[in-house]
């Protein structure tokens, strides 16, 4: 997950500084006023990410695959809590059913 996320920031940079350079050289216009890094962060992010989709696509799956190998384990380790948790609940309620049914017979 950590390698997609730094090739995904990888591709965002590479973009950013030749969108930067392609301004800098005005191929590409300048933002309005104080707006020009604004401007080159939001043109860098539009190019990066149809470039990051189609080029990381083998590795966003790899990573996907280990999210999904992830949860599935995070909820068989809570079926198994919980389902210890039954058994320890059956049991107190067991032992107190029978110290609570020995009572009432000797009280009678």
């Amino acid at each position: 997950m950590l390698r997609y996320t730094l090739m995904r920031l990888g591709i965002f940079v590479g973009c950013f500084l030749v969108v930067w350079g392609l301004v800098y050289a005005e191929i590409l216009p300048r933002g309005l006023g104080d707006s020009n890094l604004l401007w080159v962060l939001l043109l860098a992010l539009v190019i990066s990410a149809p470039i990051s989709f189609v080029v990381l696509r083998k590795e966003r799956d790899r990573a996907s695959e280990t999210v999904v190998a992830r949860v599935e384990r995070t909820k068989a380790n809570l079926e198994a809590n919980r389902t210890q948790e039954d058994i320890a609940d059956d049991l107190a309620r067991a032992k107190a059913d029978s110290r609570g049914g020995r009572t009432q017979a000797q009280g009678s």
